[in-house]
């Protein structure tokens, strides 16, 4: 076997709207094409004895062992692959469970796919899938040795790759209240919500943390003097630089015992407690110097160790963080013991698990050499042996939940030191004999004060009730009443996607809001463009759902980058699809217009069940989407008798259709009416009937959205089909003696539509024609078929980049079209592009029409522009100004 191409899925797709992170692998079998198996000697044993967790798949037959089963009944090897990709990932602690494999059109060739958590992983667990089922159909085995490595770099990956349990537990709080999410790519910050309602977290770090507080947070003897002047009990302390000046420190704290730690240090690094002796104490400070350039000296107060969580401004959780530690058997050594404790298989390296293992180090012996012991004292049963000076978690320590133990007057201390120092997020450490008793009657003192505390004691204590800390985050950053998304609007089809996007985004920019919008030539935010070029995949819908300042996002959402990464969103308010037609046939295995259909859906499954999918009830194969989306329907037709849209309509659905010359709104029996056709435009005077399907797509999606009918109607009047607001997509120039025209229709259902109005032409019509290379022959022939029909007089050109065509192979087919074709147009070939656009121009007659289908839309209208075209006239405004109407129940009764 092998593998031809890997793709990563990281959004609703093709494959799985449920399931957004999916591998998807192009995999050639080879000479196992034919080989199910049930027809290779050994194969089943041998995956049985190296993976026999397979066992718990339970695949089509739907039970414990089903997989195994269509194994030794004869499965081919694609399905197998799928499986062991997915088991390779749940051994490495990724549990995964959904995948498919489909043939493709190329005999031998499969399509994989596959669920991951962490893309790397998931890249690697198909590689080694395919190399593991290899070696045991070329040898019946797979070395014990290869099978732990592979699962040792697949865990590395996910060690590395894992977000840490604070921001964890942020993240699944926000999926559980349907907050958007994704991280950004840099400082492992997250992005909450989208646009203008964004919040972004560091681990517990708030777009609300102050960078003030969080700088006295950690000047450590700063804070303790703002508690102190506040009436806080804290340590008595001092900050010395230098060895020299410890021994007067020892005194100024009131002698031992002493604590001696860095000034800036974190996660318990450096720190030394209960000191009593000189020697132990000049040991410490050379421990402390090496994390800090400063070093605190503190009176030691015995207790036991709390950190207390205050969320914007109030206590949330309590835990009391025990050092690590063994409790003795009366039989096994110390080492023995730490080896048992470490065998949790909570424990772990590193934040990422529940619990740290237990590493011995110099505070480790420092405490053993107190007591008498080394790492082979048997300890008496039940002695428990400290192996840390401090509790935290990061250093084997583990957490017993207090939350319902603290005294309310701690509880005030605690959320007055919050706002003291003016953490949004503040861990404060608190050293006493008993939390349910006031500080103050037990000696007990406020140790420290930490930003961006960690949540993992709380979320998962080692002992005692796990807490939601997550939820209280959420709700001081989205406080009731605040959203945390914008309203995203997608657009795909075969034709019109980039017309509509832009008019949609046009419409939302007349409520006063600021709209981002993707489409084929380019980014933009407001009327500024942020990035030129085709932009319709998800890198691009993410920068606008990214930007703070966008309020809506209109985003055209094309075929290529749903097959390659997905969409850049989990769901949307509106998905508008078009149409769907025959165009880049053959690429990306999408064969057949039903296949096409369900690559176009996706936008539709996406949308979110208080939304709308926008549907063309005159396509059939987009209006059988309605069947699959979990959201309202919305339906638009040119034809106000549409049976569909009639019975919808009767059911009080909501609609579009284009009647007696009007753009009109339906809703059960109430008929809107935007405007006449003729008086946007955007329709070219009512005789482009796709621009008037295209402005009836904008004005439903908008419409559904919430914005009011003279918005629209004042949308539609100043929206045009020129090169500023539409380059590319119907520009007429007047260019005096005759007009051209310049569109990118290239499939046969753009000639198709553009035909509509180029058969209106009064004078001779000229067809500069050409397509993209890589479309099929047939393709070819039906573009050359359907030019016949349009022009009279037909110049066949070429695009610059074949796309691994031969020079003149395109233009070969699309002459055969046109004489197969009906009509009597006469051609000729120029395959440079701008001698066919200058040729066809030079010899235009009067009155005529010149169209011209480029390749490169700028070039096009920069030769046109060279020969000084009149200034368009501008429409007329009636009715522009009037923005607000009347709703439903206010408008007299029509039935359509």
């Amino acid at each position: 076997m092998r593998i031809l191409k890997t793709q990563t899925l990281r959004g609703p797709n093709y494959w799985s709207i449920r399931y957004p992170n999916l591998i998807l692998m192009r995999l050639d079998l080879e000479g196992l094409a034919d080989r199910p198996s049930d027809q290779i000697l050994g194969f089943y044993e041998a995956l049985v004895e190296t993976l026999p967790s397979l066992i718990e798949h339970f695949c089509s037959p739907g039970h414990r062992g089903g997989f195994l089963s269509r194994v030794r009944q004869g499965t081919y090897m694609g399905h197998i692959v799928e499986h062991v990709a997915l088991e390779l990932q749940t051994m490495a602690g990724m549990p995964v469970g959904f995948g498919r494999t489909r043939s493709v059109a190329e005999a031998g060739v499969y399509q994989v796919v596959f669920e991951y958590q962490n893309e790397q992983a998931g890249r690697y667990a198909g590689r080694a899938a395919v190399r593991l089922c290899n070696s045991l159909v070329e040898t019946g085995h797979y070395s014990k040795e290869d099978l732990e490595q592979d699962l040792a770099d697949l865990t590395e990956f996910r060690l590395d790759a894992a977000l840490g349990p604070s921001t964890e537990a942020i993240v699944r709080a926000a999926e559980i209240q349907d907050i958007p999410w994704m991280q950004l790519s840099t400082r492992a910050m997250i992005q909450l919500g989208y646009g203008r309602y964004q919040q972004r977290v560091q681990a517990t770090l708030s777009s609300k943390t102050s960078i003030l507080a969080v700088e006295l947070a950690s000047d450590k003897e700063g804070t303790k003097q703002i508690l102190r002047n506040a009436g806080v009990p804290v340590p008595r302390g001092t900050v010395i630089n230098y060895l020299d000046e410890l021994e007067n420190a020892i005194e100024d704290v009131g002698g031992y015992p002493i604590v001696i730690k860095p000034l800036d240090g974190n996660h318990g690094r450096g720190i030394t407690i209960d000191i009593d002796t000189f020697e132990a104490a000049e040991e410490a400070y050379e421990a402390a110097k090496e994390v800090s350039r400063g070093v605190i000296v503190e009176r030691f107060y015995r207790g036991r160790d709390h950190r207390v969580l205050v969320i914007n401004g109030r206590v949330i959780a309590v835990a009391e963080r025990v050092p690590a530690h063994v409790v003795g058997d009366g039989k096994s050594t110390i080492e023995q013991l730490i080896d048992i404790t470490n065998q949790d298989p909570r424990r772990g390296v590193g934040h990422d698990n529940l619990l740290t293992r237990i590493e011995v180090d110099r505070t480790t012996w420092q405490l053993l050499d107190r007591k008498g012991y080394t790492l082979d004292t048997v300890l008496p049963e039940g002695e428990m042996c400290y192996l840390r000076a401090t509790a935290n978690l990061s250093t084997g320590g583990i957490a017993i939940d207090r939350t319902d133990d603290i005294h309310p007057d701690n509880i005030w201390v605690a959320q007055r030191i919050a706002k003291t120092i003016g953490l949004d997020i503040a861990g404060i450490d608190v050293v006493t004999t008993d939390i349910s008793k006031p500080l103050r009657e037990v000696d007990g003192v406020i140790v420290e004060v930490n930003a961006a505390p960690g949540l993992r004691m709380h979320v998962c204590p080692s002992v005692g009730i796990a807490r939601n800390v997550a939820e209280p985050i959420l709700a001081m950053l989205f406080p009731p009443g605040q959203p945390a998304r914008i309203p995203v609007v997608a657009i795909t089809g075969t034709n019109g996607k980039t017309t509509t996007t832009r008019l949609t985004a046009h419409i939302f920019k007349q409520t006063g809001q600021m709209v981002g919008f993707t489409t084929t030539d380019g980014i933009y935010i407001g009327d500024n463009m942020v990035e030129p070029g085709d932009t319709t995949g998800p890198q691009s819908a993410q920068v606008i759902l990214q930007d703070p300042t966008v309020e809506v996002a209109v985003l055209e959402t094309a075929r290529g980058g749903i097959l390659r990464s997905g969409l850049a969103f989990k769901d949307c308010d509106i998905g508008v699809v078009l149409n769907v037609a025959a165009d880049h046939m053959g690429l990306g295995d999408i064969n057949t217009l039903e296949d096409m259909a369900h690559l176009k859906s996706v936008v539709a499954e996406a949308v979110r069940p208080s939304g709308y999918a926008v549907l063309n009830a005159d396509d059939p194969l987009v209006a059988a989407m309605a069947q699959k989306v979990k959201s309202q329907v919305a339906y638009f037709s040119m034809d106000p008798h549409n049976e569909l849209v009639r019975k919808h309509s009767q059911q009080g659905g909501l609609a579009a259709v284009y009647e007696q010359g009007y753009l009109s709104i339906l809703k059960g029996d109430w008929l809107l009416r935007i405007e006449q056709a003729d008086k946007v435009p955007l329709t070219m005077g009512g005789k482009a009937p796709f621009q008037i399907a295209n402005a009836l797509a904008a004005s439903l999606a908008a419409f559904a959205q919430g914005v009011d009918i003279g918005y629209i109607r004042q949308a539609l009047h100043t929206f045009e089909a020129s090169t500023d607001q539409t380059p590319g997509r119907m520009n007429l120039f007047n260019l005096g003696r005759f007009h051209a025209l310049v569109d990118y229709a290239h499939n046969p259902a753009s000639y198709e539509a553009l035909g509509g109005f180029v058969k209106n032409w009064p004078g001779k019509r000229i067809g500069v024609v050409g397509g993209p290379g890589d479309r099929r022959d047939d393709d070819f022939i039906t573009l050359g078929k359907l030019a016949a029909q349009m022009f009279d007089d037909i110049v066949v050109k070429e695009d610059d980049d074949t796309r691994g065509r031969g020079r003149g192979d395109a233009a070969k087919w699309i002459i055969h079209g046109i004489e197969e074709g009906v009509g009597h147009a006469s051609y000729r070939t120029i395959l440079d592009e701008t001698e066919a656009i200058n040729t066809a121009l030079d010899g235009a007659e009067d009155d005529s029409l010149v169209v011209i289908l480029p390749e490169t839309v700028t070039r096009a209208i920069a030769l046109i522009k060279a020969r000084n075209p009149l200034p368009p006239v501008k429409p007329g405004l009636e009715g522009a100004a009037e923005l607000k109407t009347a709703p439903f129940d206010q408008y007299a009764q029509v039935h359509p």
